[in-house]
């Protein structure tokens, strides 16, 4: 009879045993031998990895999207329901409209059953009165509960009275109404404090059909191209997807005493696709105060044909006579996961003439290419610009006459910006040059007579810079604008000299 509980004791035993070793080992470095228990203990942590947010056009034909973050720097955003129904950009008064939610039946006095068909009167004294507005902490109805707090951060895409969007933070809580409105006062926010921790990178084409035209010249034309809504340029020239052209035929001053056939004229089109690019790097410098990288800029195709005529008057100070001739803006959003954040772009296309008023030409040239421009954020540099253009062009008429030079081009100012603030200026003037030391003339197709010295070029002038506005990401301030680098590239289209006869010009590239 005692083997029987010496075995038992000794099973008792050997549980304890392995109970004390288990808890021991625990407290040291634990062996798991379960395999699922081994894969949830090996999984990072969600809130610990560096979530990557896709960069996507807002869905088209929906209302009005908006995100809400807790308070907190770098609280973590999400979609709202709620929308920015009326906002002053200069007080930072907004109204915010929560879903319409059913309103609570009114409390019976004390002692009485109203009749669903015969509710009771409304009282006239002063204290049953219902303000238009009620303090939050005045009421517990579910229905008067704000739906944002302060310490929020709002962050909506055009909506009446803000049509750049709104970024803000809620600072005060002014009431709340039972039809579902909440009055706020706000202060304009940074994106980190919406992006938070996260990254975000990509390039959303603008819809040429969104921007707003405004023609500054008679005869100007645009045509446009996308996705299920084909348009055509002049004289059924198809344009590709993604695509605005502008066509501009306009006189220009010509030098006094001229004849009245040298009269000055430019003729041709800007064609272009334009893309937002946008990226985003929330690791910061380890404090999680600023984002550790980001990235704001413009790129894009780039196509222009145009011819200069005539004796183009000279400028009397030395500067170039510029002449827009069309205004464009957009303001396009762009869903960085669940944020919609605005863009503004305007662009200004116009004709720049620069000529000393001696030379008469007669020259027409094919360019095309792309850019790329913009301001790029990292701790190691700070704000740094971006730009860049690769163009290549052929000449399809070249003649000059006389001695003297002109400079012509057919550009576009370009600034781009987020919820109404400027961030980057551009300016892409693709151009043609001529330079004349006698009477010269020559042509595309490889003939012409010479009887001084004379030479085309085409090229590309790019300037700009970087605002102050750039801030917005949550990065340091700089002090000052900073340039984008004046960028020229120029090359030889056709040339010629003694009394030779030119030969087949070749196409240049900016290389």
């Amino acid at each position: 009879m005692h083997r029987p509980k010496l075995k038992r004791h000794a099973l008792l035993s050997a549980a304890t045993l392995a109970a004390v070793l288990v808890t021991g080992c625990s407290s040291n470095s634990p062996t798991i031998t379960d395999p699922a228990t081994r894969a949830a203990a090996e999984t990072p942590d969600p809130a610990a990895v560096q979530e990557q947010l896709a960069v996507v056009s807002a869905p088209s034909g929906t209302a009005t999207p908006t995100a809400v973050a807790d308070g907190g720097e770098g609280g973590t955003a999400r979609k709202s329901s709620l929308k920015v129904a009326s906002y002053d950009r200069k007080s930072g008064r907004a109204v915010i409209s929560s879903p319409s939610v059913p309103k609570p039946p009114p409390a019976p006095s004390a002692g009485t059953s109203p009749s669903p068909a015969s509710p009771a009167k409304p009282s006239t004294s002063p204290s049953a009165s219902v303000p238009a507005s009620v303090p939050a902490s005045d009421s517990n109805s579910d229905s008067a509960q704000p739906p944002v707090s302060v310490g929020d951060f709002i962050a909506s895409a055009p909506a009446p009275g803000a049509p750049d969007g709104v970024l803000a933070e809620v600072t005060q809580v002014v009431g709340a109404t039972q039809d579902g409105e909440t009055t706020v006062e706000t202060e304009p926010a940074k994106l980190n404090s919406l992006l938070g921790e996260s990254k975000a990178r990509g390039t959303v084409p603008v819809d040429p059909s969104a921007m707003e035209v405004e023609p500054l010249l008679k005869g100007v034309k645009v045509s446009w191209a996308k996705t299920g809504d084909l348009h055509f340029g002049p004289e059924g020239a198809k344009l590709p997807l993604g695509s605005l052209r502008i066509d501009v035929g306009a006189a220009v001053e010509t030098s006094e005493g001229a004849p009245a056939s040298a009269a000055a004229s430019v003729e041709g089109f800007v064609q272009l696709a334009p893309e937002v690019a946008f990226s985003y790097d929330g690791s910061g410098d380890g404090t999680g105060a600023s984002p550790g990288g980001a990235f704001l800029g413009l790129s894009g195709d780039w196509a222009s044909k145009w011819s200069l005529k005539g004796r183009a008057a000279g400028s009397t100070d030395g500067r170039p006579i510029r002449i827009p001739f069309a205004e464009l803006h957009s303001d396009p959003v762009i869903q960085v996961g669940p944020i919609p954040v605005v863009v503004n772009l305007d662009l200004t296309c116009y004709i720049q003439v620069n000529a000393d008023g001696r030379v008469t030409v007669d020259v027409e040239q094919d360019i095309k290419g792309d850019f790329r421009v913009g301001g790029t954020f990292s701790w190691t540099k700070g704000w740094t610009p971006v730009s860049e253009s690769e163009m290549s062009g052929e000449p399809l008429k070249a003649t000059v006459t006389a001695a003297g030079d002109v400079k012509a081009a057919l550009g576009a100012e370009a600034t781009v910006g987020l919820y109404g603030t400027v961030g980057v200026t551009a300016d892409l003037a693709p151009y043609v040059r001529a330079h004349a030391e006698a009477s010269a003339e020559g042509s595309s197709d490889g003939t012409g007579a010479v009887t001084g010295a004379y030479a085309l070029y085409g090229g590309v002038d790019l300037t700009g810079s970087l605002q102050l506005q750039l801030t917005i990401f949550g990065t340091p301030v700089f002090q000052k604008k900073i340039p984008l680098g004046a960028l020229n590239r120029e090359w030889l289209l056709t040339e010629g000299k003694g009394g030779a006869t030119t030969g087949p010009p070749s196409p240049g590239t900016t290389g």
